[in-house]
């Protein structure tokens, strides 16, 4: 058994009267690849949170293994900087010496294909290219855990491609790689567990493979049959 990164016991999140995640129970393992999909509001983006240590539960027990973890946001946050010192600046909050800082920083870029663009204010990177950017950042601060939400929802095709291909070689070396995506075809592609949430609660946890071969409860076969978003 891969040691264990994520243990939540019936863990729900309240934001006044509403509750954004309910009775959540499930176990991640280091090196698995998990989708997190569901409609709108479906609890995603809260479980997300919670296991990055982003939001409080407000209900059952959490626990978090010691280990390295980044994440990913549907529009990353960059500074009015170059992309090398938006990676630096990330390592330094780490410990890590400025000049050290910008040497790794410009071997994460080089791993994400973004040399070129090193010097370049990383605000006037495409969308793609930020993407890419916090891909590098991660893959700097060596994250062993990757927490990614929509990361390619506002991409073109391009950019998905791309991304998509950064997060495939991450995972095949050894990267922990929890998403929730809208995109089914991306889900086939990276995941091998499928987690399906419905109204904050997690409904299905299966394989992925069994998740689009074997029948469905009647929410989740619906959202694989694009009837509820």
């Amino acid at each position: 058994m891969s040691p264990m990164l994520f243990e939540l016991d019936q863990v729900g999140v309240r934001f006044g009267a509403a509750w954004a995640l309910r009775d959540c129970t499930l176990r991640i393992e280091a090196g698995e690849s998990v989708a997190l999909v569901g409609g709108n509001g479906s609890g995603k983006s809260t479980l997300l949170r919670c296991l990055h240590g982003l939001q409080e539960v407000s209900a059952g027990r959490m626990a978090r293994a010691p280990v390295p973890q980044a994440m990913v946001f549907q529009r990353p946050f960059v500074l009015r900087s170059s992309a090398r010192s938006n990676i630096a600046l990330a390592l330094w909050l780490r410990g890590v010496p400025w000049r050290q800082g910008l040497e790794r920083a410009a071997a994460a870029l080089e791993r994400v294909g973004l040399a070129q663009q090193a010097r370049c204010n990383a605000r006037t990177l495409s969308g793609g290219q930020q993407q890419r950017l916090a891909l590098a950042r991660a893959w700097a601060l060596q994250a062993q855990v990757l927490l990614l939400d929509e990361p390619t929802a506002a991409l073109d095709p391009a950019g998905k491609r791309e991304v998509e291909h950064l997060m495939a070689q991450f995972a095949q070396a050894g990267m922990t790689l929890i998403f929730a995506s809208h995109n089914l075809g991306q889900v086939k592609r990276l995941a091998d567990r499928v987690l399906y949430l419905e109204d904050g609660r997690l409904q299905v946890d299966w394989p992925a493979q069994r998740f689009f071969s074997d029948r469905l409860p009647d929410g989740a076969a619906a959202f694989l049959k694009g009837e509820s978003v």
